[in-house]
């Protein structure tokens, strides 16, 4: 375990740092990266909850991860780094739930 977490502290500081984004972006694209991985190898649509459930699950795991690797919950961070990863995929898996719903409802006009 102590090994893993050695591999793990470095990693996800230099993740930011050579790629020159923000750890909210990260976060972000990260829960996009999970969404769409569930996605394939599950086979389910992205208006199901599976794929979502997956993005929930890694971005627990990953704020356990930084708990134990910082050695102390840091609320704040912790919940805006998993509101940052489950926003844009739990978005989207509303709004295909919706449009699934609603098939007869009219479509904007086209630009």
């Amino acid at each position: 375990m102590e090994s893993l977490i050695e591999f793990y502290r470095p990693l996800s500081g230099n993740l930011s740092t050579s790629t020159g984004a923000s750890d909210s972006l990260l976060h972000v694209h990260g829960g996009m990266v999970v969404l769409f991985l569930a996605r394939i190898v599950t086979r389910r649509s992205l208006a199901t909850w599976t794929p979502f459930l997956f993005v929930l699950a890694a971005a627990i795991a990953k704020e356990v991860a930084d708990r134990i690797a910082h050695g102390a919950w840091r609320m704040p961070d912790s919940a805006f780094d998993a509101l940052n990863t489950i926003f844009w995929p739990f978005i989207l898996m509303i709004g295909l739930r919706w449009r699934r719903a609603h098939p007869d409802a009219p479509s904007p006009p086209a630009a």
